[in-house]
């Protein structure tokens, strides 16, 4: 039987090689900060990467100069602590990157921050990959990736320069203040010229004699209509009561039986003109003056605006434009938004045909636009659903400023009547508006009208009363925040980057302390003031500080080199620091006592200055190391535990809270005064709150309250 063999061809499976696709390139954008990624990183879509630096990556060291003097001021730039793992993430997307772009704010600081990355990245310095927004909008953002540039070096040699003066004169005088006074203090350029004057003005206040001067105010009829008008002066001309004796002189010649003459009304018209949108300086003082905001308050809140708000629209938006800047100028496209948002809503009469342009400070470099809303249309009242309270206020104020910049002026009616008899002059004023214009907007120092009656030359008045009153000249005010951030962007001192962070540095080193709101120098920044006053006197030199401004300006538009900048402030200072170490005799600050004794060891207690404000501490020390927290007694006792009494206390912040003074015994606290009474509806504590024109005393747990008390 023949056996059937089959042959098995072997079947040859082909495997398909699956090659994996590499997944495409990105564009890595590098900005400061999460928040502002995070919105451009929105608006750029999926083929951008966008990371932050979170802020400066180098920087100078802390622990020595760090500027080579023998060679040109070489500045030894470090990776800040702390970046480490910042720099390596950016390494790493910078490697994998189809493009890097490196879009830090439009300023000069922001121009350091993205040299000192493409520096860390080791980037083409010729590369044009700087990219630079005004806002944070949609369309502002991408008309910028159209047309990137390269970084601009003399807006890093400018940041530079300043940075090198600033640690040349901080490393040089600091030493000095540390062997001769106490350890941990501090002197920068910018600040000393801020405390000297803060001391300045607190002398002149200490010097001023009160003089004493009188005015008579006196109320008129006219037929039923009654008006009052001043004492104006004698003959036509205007006179100065200095005492009573001066007045009763007045009064003498007047004779009440008879009618004072009408010799002369003037009817005019008086256009009060719209103020500028917002530059850096003006913003602070406002918020200041209207919010009391605290000037690192409102750049905090600035920040976030300008970064972008999630205003639920698919992505956050920069509600405002770039918030350091020191010029008025608007782009014409906001202009044209506005003024059509301004006939729609109030009508064409209200929209300026050619708007308030604000006069720049003496030095500004008007490299940005002024400080206005992205869109016009994004009203406050629509933000408000997105915007923390902080946010809404500060939106509110430079929405209303920017608007009301683009409108007509207030048109107000304005009278003057000139009475006399016996040569005695009096002189009543009254106005009326005639058309509100920009006070639609912006009522800030809205005119109340203050109406006089229809009177005219010839016209007989009978005086019913006279007034007279007592005054005392007063002297200059202290300075609060707004006040000085003007008086320093006056004497060219600063720039919009450098308020913020000047006034938090003398109060840091409480050398000022701010006391109802108005700068108080203390004893160790008078110390401190007198050695710089005295050793280097162009350091508290306001005009000399704003002559350096001047010419870092000059580094920043080319016009100068800044290592000779630099070189001629050093030469002669060095020659300074080197004198004041031989000439500053060694200063000791005697502790005050306070007036009791250690409750540890029996050593008087003495007061010491801390980081935080003042405290109680062991004459002893180090040996004994008690201390204890300066604390104000209320006299109210705790209502919580009803056996200790409630103190006032200072958080970390240096804001004032109400606690018990058996703490921690018993862990009572409160932001307000507790007063010692009771709720008559639900017997809660009572406290005091600060309102707007006086003390108001309310249940924290309820609707009740009491009548304000001025």
């Amino acid at each position: 039987m023949a056996t059937k063999t089959t042959t098995s061809k072997t079947k040859k499976t082909s495997r398909r090689k699956t090659t994996r696709r590499a997944k495409p390139k990105k564009n890595l954008v590098i900005v400061e900060s999460p928040s502002k990624a995070k919105t451009i990183g929105k608006f750029l879509g999926r083929s951008y990467k966008v990371v932050a630096s979170l802020g400066h990556i180098r920087d100078l060291p802390k622990s020595r100069m760090g500027v080579d003097v023998e060679n040109n001021y070489h500045p030894d730039y470090i990776s800040i602590r702390g970046k480490g793992d910042v720099i390596k993430e950016l390494r790493k997307d910078a490697k994998n990157a189809k493009a890097i772009y490196l879009a830090s704010d439009p300023d000069r600081e922001g121009e350091a921050i993205a040299w000192h990355v493409s520096n860390i990245l080791k980037l083409d310095g010729k590369q044009k990959n700087r990219v630079t927004f005004n806002e944070i909008t949609k369309d502002a953002v991408k008309e910028a990736f159209k047309e990137p540039r390269t970084i601009n070096m003399d807006l890093v040699d400018a940041q530079q320069a300043r940075r090198v003066l600033d640690r040349l004169v901080g490393y040089s005088i600091s030493p000095i203040l540390w062997k001769k006074v106490k350890k941990g203090l501090s002197a920068g350029r910018v600040q000393s010229v801020a405390l000297n004057l803060i001391i300045q003005r607190e002398n002149e206040i200490k010097q001023f004699k009160p003089e004493e001067y009188w005015t008579i105010d006196a109320e008129f009829a006219h037929g039923k209509d009654r008006f009052q008008a001043s004492f104006y002066g004698e003959g036509g001309k205007k006179v100065r009561l200095h005492n009573n004796d001066d007045v009763q002189a007045v009064l003498g010649k007047l004779d009440k039986r008879k009618n004072f003459n009408i010799t002369k009304v003037v009817r005019k018209e008086r256009k009060r003109q719209p103020q500028p949108p917002y530059t850096t300086s003006t913003m602070q003082q406002d918020a200041n003056r209207q919010l009391n905001f605290r000037t690192r308050k409102t750049m905090m809140a600035a920040q976030m605006l300008y970064e972008g708000i999630d205003i639920k629209q698919g992505a956050p938006v920069g509600l405002i434009t770039y918030m350091r800047t020191d010029s008025t100028r608007i782009a014409s496209i906001a202009k044209h938004e506005a003024s059509q948002f301004i006939h729609e809503k109030y009508g064409g009469e209200y929209a300026a045909i050619k708007p308030v342009k604000g006069k720049l400070p003496e030095g500004a470099q008007d490299a940005h636009e002024a400080i206005r809303p992205t869109s016009v249309y994004r009203t406050p009242a629509e933000m408000k659903p997105y915007l923390t309270n902080d946010q809404y206020k500060l939106y509110s104020l430079i929405w209303s400023r920017f608007v009301a910049s683009q409108m007509t002026p207030q048109v107000v009616d304005t009278m003057t009547v000139d009475l006399e008899q016996a040569g005695v002059d009096f002189r009543a004023t009254g106005s009326k508006v005639k058309f509100p214009g920009f006070t639609k907007v912006y009522k800030r120092g809205e005119e109340k009208d203050n109406l006089l009656p229809d009177l005219d030359e010839g016209d007989a008045a009978k005086m019913v009363s006279d007034n007279p009153e007592q005054h005392f000249t007063q002297p200059p005010a202290r300075y609060t925040e707004a006040a000085l951030i003007k008086t320093l962007e006056q004497n060219g001192v600063g720039r919009p980057s450098t308020y913020a962070p000047t006034l938090d540095t003398i109060q840091r080193r409480y050398y000022v302390r701010l006391v109802s709101r108005h700068f108080e120098p203390t004893e160790l920044g008078e110390i401190v003031n007198r050695i710089i006053e005295q050793q280097f006197p162009e350091i508290v030199n306001a005009k000399f500080t704003a002559d350096v401004e001047g010419e870092l300006d000059q580094v920043e538009e080319g016009k100068q080199n800044w290592i000779k900048v630099v070189d001629s402030f050093y030469q002669p200072f060095s020659k300074e620091v080197k004198d004041a170490e031989e000439k500053v005799d060694k200063i000791q600050m005697r502790d005050e006592l306070a007036g009791m004794d250690c409750e540890i060891c029996g050593a008087p207690m003495v007061v010491k200055m801390g980081r935080y404000g003042k405290f109680y501490a062991c004459s002893r020390f180090p040996k004994c190391r008690n201390t204890k927290a300066i604390v104000k007694d209320t006299g109210v006792t705790c209502p919580k535990c009803h056996q200790g009494t409630v103190v006032e206390r200072k958080s970390k912040k240096n804001r004032v809270f109400y606690g018990c003074s058996r703490y921690p015994d018993c862990d009572f606290v409160s932001w307000d005064k507790p007063i010692g009474r009771q709720c008559p509806k639900d017997g809660h504590f009572l406290v005091e709150k600060k309102v707007k024109g006086g003390k108001q005393v309310v249940c924290p747990n309820g609707d009740y309250q009491e009548a304000v008390q001025k």
